[in-house]
């Protein structure tokens, strides 16, 4: 595995304070801004070269399907779209493609698409406030964030300080901007912190990462339809959550750089264990050049440490190469998705990696999950995905595959894994026989390597799109609860019926039964809860526990019994002896010696073990040998 660390001229971080900031009123009491304008097209990322389809078989394609996959379902609602319906009114779709997001939070549902959002309860599905246009968060702020309505929204939330993120850009006047609004409580419809970045240029197809030191957002950078490259820019989160003036530190990539090609990612942090301090956000792309006869091999891993007291020690480390199965994109990336009843051929967007990467510390190791879209062939495009490990030291790519179960073609991801480690993958499918569905599989760890279960139906579409420019969807989100750690949120966009401007958007729930029966934390039994006392004896072990840990469905990760005691130096003989492995039983046995004058033997028993979701249960217990007045050892 080949990597560099290198600080040249165009990795230094630019530094600029917010243009202006302030607090909203709460969003419930701003009146919805209906927002219509005539139809467009957004504006085109740019075009990568064709390069050659594959012509060797995928060796990461799955052949066997494996069971269907095992998930309990929850919700299943019409989201903001052609049919939608709430207090704000009804919704006109009036942009292509969707750029449809959302994620949960601790008791609601946010979900942004290109120009408004809505609020669900998490618990029912019922509208709590929109449709709304987006530029609604921005109201009496002033400038380009509140008077454009821009689109490209992502929704986030903070599930370390249970706080909303939401942002869009300003782009259909200068300055450029981008808009991003922090909620001050959990409650989605409340009072949010808002801020106006300035970027030199058009800062196309944001993407927003959690982490904790900073929201990490990643653009593609454009100057009127020239590509200037990637560009990385982390917003300081402990003066955001306060309300307070914020600064930003960006990093430009020139385009076409021989360090990056295409979109970054920035990592987004799931779960109740945050990286361990001092972790740098971890950026992952794709390599520049593929090999001569087309297929790429590689992700790029990037690491990128912002120094708030001093952003002269900020620093962007990498790129670490990591080695995957070669993959190669369709010959015509941008119309390579067929679909029912039309020639029309929608955007595969296998140029790029899809949102989100997704992180997770499971204290033994931690994980990163992201997918993209690749040829097969000239028959279908499938979904590629991986998990990456150790993304801190040497990274390792611990799995990857390429669901492909049929001939239908699959795109527009957007993966997860939760503290089970169970993963899901949402996608989009379409054929010349099918019209564009919602679908999802997914797998756990007890699963081969590489392997996905057989897939189940979110939504089956009941229309095309025949026009359009072939745009479709440009990203989706697969999000996990805060609070149980284990429920899927998926959102994602199909048609109703045919036709051009009228697409809809599905809001789904799931979780594996495995994840849902996990414990609250580990039940450690067997020590004896009063103690234990042990008639003297010479040279003498005795048993006094078998030792267990339970309560998480084999959801531990550890478990571990130690002992000490107040054994004189010098003793040859085995004070206490425990044996067993992994999370086996522990039986303990302890040396009942004869001590004489030297008084009582104390033996200090402590038993310890976590679970998969970060939960860990300690026991103790004192045994006690009394000293024998008539012998000495």
């Amino acid at each position: 595995m080949q990597s560099q660390s290198t600080k040249s001229s165009n990795h230094v971080a630019e530094v600029s304070s917010d243009l202006i900031h302030d607090v909203s009123p709460a969003l419930r009491t701003i009146p919805p801004v209906v927002y219509f304008r005539r139809p467009r097209q957004k504006f085109r990322l740019r075009k990568r070269p064709n390069v050659p389809i594959r012509t060797a078989p995928d060796p990461t394609v799955q052949s066997s399907p494996g069971p269907l996959v095992d998930t309990i379902a929850g919700l299943n609602i019409l989201g903001v779209g052609a049919g939608f319906t709430g207090p704000g009114g009804a919704f006109r779709v009036d942009s292509v493609p969707s750029d449809s997001n959302g994620v949960v939070g601790a008791t609601q549902f946010v979900e942004w698409v290109n120009t408004s959002f809505a609020v669900f309860d998490k618990e029912t599905g019922a509208v709590v406030d929109g449709p709304a246009a987006g530029n609604t968060l921005w109201s009496g702020f002033g400038g380009g964030c509140e008077t454009n309505n821009d689109g490209d929204p992502i929704a986030q939330y903070d599930k370390a300080k249970n706080r909303w993120v939401m942002t869009q850009f300003s782009v259909s006047s200068t300055p450029y901007l981008q808009c991003v609004a922090v909620s001050t409580t959990s409650d989605a419809t409340g009072p949010y912190y808002r801020y106006a970045f300035q970027m030199p240029n058009f800062p196309d197809y944001p993407k927003l990462g959690v982490w904790p030191d900073a929201y990490y957002v990643t653009f593609l950078m454009y100057d009127d339809e020239t590509f200037l490259g990637p560009r990385i820019c982390a917003f300081d989160r402990s003066r955001m959550l306060k309300g307070a003036a914020a600064t930003q530190q960006c990093v430009q990539f020139s385009p076409f750089s021989p360090d990056i090609d295409a979109n970054l990612l920035p990592s987004d942090l799931d779960g109740a264990t945050p990286p361990p301090p001092g972790s740098p956000n971890y950026l992952l792309g794709f390599g520049l050049s593929p090999p001569v006869n087309g297929q790429y091999a590689s992700l790029e891993l990037w690491k990128f440490h912002v120094d708030w007291e001093n952003p002269a020690n900020t620093t962007l480390a990498g790129p670490t190469s990591i080695p995957v199965s070669p993959f190669s994109l369709p010959v015509d990336i941008f119309f390579a998705i067929p679909q029912l009843g039309t020639t029309q051929r929608l955007d595969s967007l296998s140029d790029l990696l899809m949102y989100r990467l997704a992180y997770r510390n499971f204290g033994d190791h931690e994980s990163l999950v992201v997918n993209h879209a690749i040829a097969l062939g000239t028959a279908s495009v499938g979904v590629r995905w991986y998990e990456l490990r150790n993304p801190g030291g040497t990274p390792i790519l611990n799995q990857q595959g390429t669901y492909a179960r049929d001939s239908n073609f699959r795109w527009n991801g957007s993966i997860a894994m939760d503290k089970a480690g169970d993963i899901a993958l949402g996608y989009s499918v379409s054929s010349s026989a099918m019209h564009p569905a919602i679908r999802y599989t997914g797998r756990v760890p007890s699963d081969p390597l590489g392997t996905m279960e057989v897939e189940k139906s979110i939504m089956e579409g009941g229309g095309s799109q025949p026009d359009s420019g072939g745009r479709w969807g440009d990203y989706t989100t697969m999000s996990v609860d805060p609070v149980d750690d284990c429920t899927f949120w998926f959102v994602n966009q199909y048609l109703q019926t045919s036709g051009d401007f009228n697409w809809s958007t599905r809001i789904a729930s799931f979780i594996f039964p495995r994840c849902a029966s996990l414990g609250t934390a580990p039940v450690i039994s067997g020590l004896p809860a009063a103690g234990c006392t042990l008639s003297p004896a010479n040279h003498k072990l005795v048993q006094v526990a078998t030792v267990t840990a339970s309560g998480s469905q084999s959801g531990l990760v550890s478990f571990e019994v130690t002992g000490t005691s107040n054994e004189p130096p010098g003793s040859h003989d085995p004070d206490i002896v425990i044996t067993g492995a992994g999370l086996e039983p522990r039986v303990v046995q302890l040396r009942a010696e004869r001590l004489g004058t030297l008084g009582d033997r104390i033996y200090t028993l402590t038993a310890t073990a976590k679970d998969l979701a970060g939960n860990t249960a300690t026991a103790k217990a004192t045994c006690t040998v009394p000293h024998d007045q008539g012998s000495n050892k």
